[in-house]
């Protein structure tokens, strides 16, 4: 009885690997040169759109993840200067004016965690100039893990290329961070009296 239960199950397993092994695609077989052929450059456009708002949300999550450990810290020590430094790495002029706006919303709200979502990055052409811009909500979270808020902010950035490579690769830096919106509009939004 029992030869006879392993061949009947023998029997089965084969059956199972030939039809699987057997069974056809119903999904048009198509070579890679033939998907080359008949790509546009539509999904590359697409893929590297996605590719910037990825790179722009991870670029303001650190900058804010690294201005809210600056703050909790003395400011004054050598740990603090680092983070400080890396903060600036982030811009591509930095002086003494360019995180005030950041820190004093950190600081007043009394932040210590940041959540970034929801990025959008757009361009704007003035005269001449391409000027790229991201939208993002942050959420601020305080002591004990509590939502203080969630706000939608801006930041100016550009991307620079790197003159010594053979192939396209760019440099990424902010130039304004938390800047005003770049386009007002006529009715305003926020408190009214």
């Amino acid at each position: 009885m029992k030869t006879i239960n392993n061949i009947l199950f023998l029997i089965i397993l084969s059956g199972i690997i030939v039809t699987a092994c057997t069974k056809k695609d119903n999904t048009n077989n198509i070579s890679d040169l033939e998907k080359l052929r008949n790509t546009d450059n539509i999904s590359v456009q697409m893929d590297s759109a996605q590719a910037i708002n990825s790179i722009t949300m991870q670029k303001v999550q650190d900058v804010l993840d690294l201005s809210t450990l600056y703050l909790s810290g003395k400011r004054n020590t050598e740990i603090d200067k680092a983070i400080y430094t890396k903060i600036e790495k982030y811009f591509q002029k930095s002086d003494s004016t360019t995180f005030n706006d950041l820190f004093k919303e950190l600081e007043s709200l009394n932040v210590k965690k940041v959540r970034v979502s929801n990025i959008n990055v757009f361009q704007k052409i003035k005269e001449k100039d391409t000027l790229n811009f991201a939208k993002f909500n942050v959420e601020y979270i305080g002591d004990k893990d509590k939502s203080v808020g969630s706000f939608e902010r801006n930041a100016q950035y550009t991307l620079v290329s790197k003159p010594d490579q053979k192939n396209k690769e760019f440099k990424f830096y902010f130039i304004k961070f938390y800047s005003d919106s770049p386009e007002k509009d006529s009715t305003s939004v926020g408190v009214t009296k």
